[in-house]
């Protein structure tokens, strides 16, 4: 079975780059998909729309044009992953989160154990919870062969 999965949230590890090579190995048939991972030309994006002298208005129209690619590939997506790391709070991968279950897209949440009482709302709408690149991975690899 074919999939295209979108990969949110923190962008400090190389947890996308051990899930893509992970499946790789595995030779399964995945797309991946994800968000800027760039940040000074994610925290930018809005700038070709103009300047700007208030530092909200720049980051609300940067966050318009990012959520156009978000939107459109949540939406596009049959699995969303959403890693919450342990250094930066991910509000973006809690929105997308939210949206993915208002869509009813399925999504596994990945975080270490400390972060089960924070993201509680998040995990319960989830339908997986992985700790590590390696059991997304393995989830991945039984969906994709059954």
């Amino acid at each position: 079975m074919k999939f295209n999965v979108y990969l949110s949230g923190e962008i400090h590890s190389d947890w996308r780059e051990q899930i893509i090579q992970g499946c790789k190995e595995h030779e399964l048939d995945i797309v991946f998909c994800s968000a800027n991972t760039d940040h000074q030309s994610s925290d930018s994006a809005g700038d070709v729309l103009g300047p700007e002298d208030q530092s909200f208005w720049r980051d609300h129209k940067s966050a318009k044009v990012n959520a156009i690619k978000t939107q459109t590939l949540i939406e596009r997506c049959d699995i969303a992953i959403i890693r919450f790391g342990d250094k930066y709070k991910q509000w973006n991968a809690a929105f997308d989160a939210g949206y993915c279950a208002a869509l009813g897209k399925p999504y596994i949440t990945l975080h270490s154990e400390d972060k089960v009482h924070p993201l509680k709302e998040v995990d319960a709408a989830a339908h997986a919870w992985a700790t590590t690149p390696t059991q997304v991975v393995e989830t991945l690899k039984y969906l994709a062969n059954t």
